[in-house]
């Protein structure tokens, strides 16, 4: 088996959702190769949570080709994180003109509108969404916005649903509780503040559990490690063993990483993260026939995620199956031009095409 590439450095991500490249209109100029490279430089900074830095790759790529909208998206995604809110509004009322209504920008125009005491803006964005399953919390910002209006009876109608479909998130239950209790539904209002106070503790302990387990990897204490981390997740949380899966490659333990994930995607077999990092514990222990079906998987999920698209691809190669592995590596390389490893794989394939 040939042995491209490398190791790739473990997936960072943001809270946003990445708008699909079929936003983007490229003219078939030099330019364009330009503002595609700066595109992806951007792309990796915002992995890296780096979003000054990648503001600034975007806003150049976007003075060379001002129509490519997935690098105004990120633009505006990187204002939101920088709390450069009437900047990130201007970007997403751009967009919406150009590409029309897409839920991931009026998710955002939602969330601003309401940031700004724009409730009843925040309501029209944020409606058509309540009922999209790839935005979970939408009707937790409706909910809030109808609360933020005097709308108690919607407010409370939409929180209650968002309590409902994330059930441990502590921020949601708080929020119903202040709607019960300005509805003067007191018994209401009190369960759901011990219910705030319970996930909440709940959070607080996961962490502090993460962070022993984290601390006996670093030391690397065998005992200690079995002990920790034994206890840092909870068998039946499939996002808990997603964070376990990831703190156990994070320290190169790649085959203990393997356990907790195969749980998690057999508990939620929706979660990209599951599938992604279960693909690279895998491909980590160059078990690439078994990485293959997981990141198969989470490329359906998110197919414009190039540390997937790239892992896929690696494996694909790795596996000799260059006719699967040559769209993968040419998807991955528009995310990423620059990426001197990838560019030489391409070529190998290319010439052998």
């Amino acid at each position: 088996m040939r042995e491209y590439p490398k190791d790739r450095p473990g997936l960072t991500y943001h809270l946003t959702t990445i708008l699909s490249l079929a936003l983007a209109t490229l003219a078939p100029a030099a330019s364009a190769n330009e503002a595609t490279a700066l595109f992806g430089k951007g792309n990796q900074l915002v992995q890296k949570r780096l979003f000054e830095e990648a503001a600034t790759q975007f806003e150049h790529a976007l003075e060379i080709e001002p129509e490519l909208n997935a690098a105004r998206y990120q633009l505006a995604i990187c204002y939101f994180a920088l709390g450069r809110n009437d900047e990130s509004l201007r970007q997403f009322e751009r967009l919406k003109k150009e590409v029309g209504p897409a839920h991931e920008v009026l998710y955002y125009l939602g969330r601003l509108r309401l940031l700004g005491g724009n409730e009843a803006a925040a309501i029209v964005a944020l409606l058509p969404l309540a009922d999209d399953p790839k935005i979970p919390d939408a009707a937790y910002y409706l909910g809030s916005a109808y609360a933020a209006a005097g709308d108690q009876t919607n407010g409370i109608k939409w929180l209650e649903r968002a309590a409902q479909a994330q059930a441990h998130d502590y921020h949601v239950h708080y929020r119903l509780a202040r709607a019960y209790s300005s509805a003067g539904r007191k018994a209401d209002a009190d369960r759901e503040y011990a219910l705030y106070n319970q996930y909440r503790n709940a959070e607080r302990e996961t962490e502090a559990r993460m962070r022993a387990c984290s601390a006996a990897l670093d030391a690397q204490a065998a005992a200690q490690i079995a002990e920790a981390c034994g206890h840092a997740a909870d068998a039946n949380d499939p996002e808990k063993l997603v964070l376990l899966g990831q703190l156990y490659g994070d320290h190169a333990h790649y085959a203990e990483a393997v356990e907790p994930l195969e749980r998690a995607v057999k508990l939620d077999p929706g979660s990209f993260d599951a599938w992604h990092n279960l693909g690279l514990s895998y491909f980590r222990l160059k078990r690439y026939a078994e990485a293959r079906e997981p990141l198969e998987k989470a490329v359906r999920m998110q197919p414009d995620f190039f540390d997937t698209l790239n892992l896929l691809g690696a494996t694909l190669y790795v596996l000799g199956d260059d006719r699967a592995a040559l769209p993968v590596l040419e998807r991955a390389h528009q995310l990423h031009p620059d990426d001197a490893q990838l560019n030489a794989a391409l070529d190998q394939l290319r010439h052998a095409h």
